[in-house]
């Protein structure tokens, strides 16, 4: 099953969930650093698996990244206990802060263990790590925003995120570029409102859900799996769409909180920023039509003894909530009326 429920996992997603909520309520920076370490502690049980190399040396990487950007944290917060009163170091200490915060997350320019972490992941994993692990970092990234700083980090997230995601055939790695092409649209949100944000992160995970449970159903970890498997034709459908809303494609429901960006900047005069966005996200949009080009349309070899089975139950859910994705923007119209 997607969550293998035994007692020793459910005990650390308990402890994942608790850690973000202490940490997002805690009123010190080091209530916020604690929340952070048992945060990371209680997720590396979770990716570790002794019978899979992979995701030992995952869990291995991503312990070392992420204690490396909570030492830079906590080191941040003693020089601002104690530098407090020379108002020069202001802009470093928030740089500092920062840059450990984006590293906890993935962000660009410190996004090289992301790929490599998510390669050897499972995809429950992999959700998690793309969805909720960000969910703390951004929260403490707003208290102590550095807009100039922030900006930079934006652009070189959407690009990077489009550019790095061309040239994968690994439908992980590609979901991780895709990640962090997201990332600079969240970083984008939180500098308009923590409202907005948190609208997108909703958003964004109920589109990564699908795509990570219909890739878990569907066994898939490479793009050349899509069309050496006799799939469904409503499957691959599924994935058309859930892939184009996820890309920002205007009928479908990914769209809706990236206009509402897009119109944010817009009224804020930054044309240049808004024109990078919309550049990359055809980039994206063009690799992820390719996988489900070539899931549609490439001719392939159908053996009448090897079907797929899956449940209908999963089946139902997955065109439930692609029904959401096709009919949420006209759903969303209601809501400014």
């Amino acid at each position: 099953m997607f969550f293998l429920f035994n007692s020793n996992k459910m005990f650390f997603y308990f402890m994942l969930f608790f850690s973000t909520l202490i940490s997002i309520s805690s009123n010190s920076w080091f209530g916020c650093w604690i929340g952070l370490e048992i945060n990371l502690l209680s997720f590396i049980p979770l990716i570790s698996n002794s019978n899979n190399l992979l995701s030992t040396e995952a869990s291995l990487k991503y312990f070392l990244t992420q204690s490396i950007a909570s030492i830079n944290f906590l080191f941040v917060i003693l020089i601002k206990m104690t530098l407090m009163k020379n108002f020069e170091m202001n802009n470093f200490i928030s740089i500092m802060m920062n840059s450990s915060m984006l590293m906890k997350m993935g962000s660009t320019p410190f996004h090289f263990w992301f790929p490599n972490i998510v390669e050897g992941l499972s995809w429950m994993n992999n959700f998690i790590l793309m969805t909720w692990q960000k969910i703390t970092p951004m929260i403490i990234l707003s208290y102590y925003l550095n807009n100039n700083f922030i900006i930079i980090i934006i652009i070189m997230n959407i690009v990077i995120g489009a550019i790095g995601g061309l040239n994968q055939t690994s439908l992980r790695k590609l979901m991780a570029f895709s990640s962090i092409n997201n990332l600079g649209w969240m970083l984008s949100s939180i500098m308009i409102s923590e409202t907005l944000w948190f609208f997108y992160i909703f958003m964004y995970s109920f589109m990564i859900s699908i795509m990570c449970f219909l890739f878990y159903i569907l066994n898939m970890y490479f793009i050349n799996q899509l069309f050496i498997n006799n799939m469904n034709f409503f499957i691959k459908i599924n994935l058309l769409i859930n892939f184009l809303s996820l890309g920002g494609l205007p009928p479908f429901i990914g769209f809706f909180p990236k206009w509402i960006i897009i119109n944010f900047l817009i009224n804020n005069n930054m044309y240049l920023l808004t024109f990078i966005f919309i550049m990359m996200s055809l980039i994206m949009l063009f690799f992820y039509i390719r996988i489900s080009y070539s899931a549609l349309m490439f001719n392939y070899l159908k053996m009448k003894w090897f079907k797929i089975f899956i449940k209908n139950n999963y089946f139902l859910l997955i065109n439930f909530f692609s029904f959401i994705s096709l009919f949420g923007m006209i759903l969303s119209t209601f809501f400014f009326y």
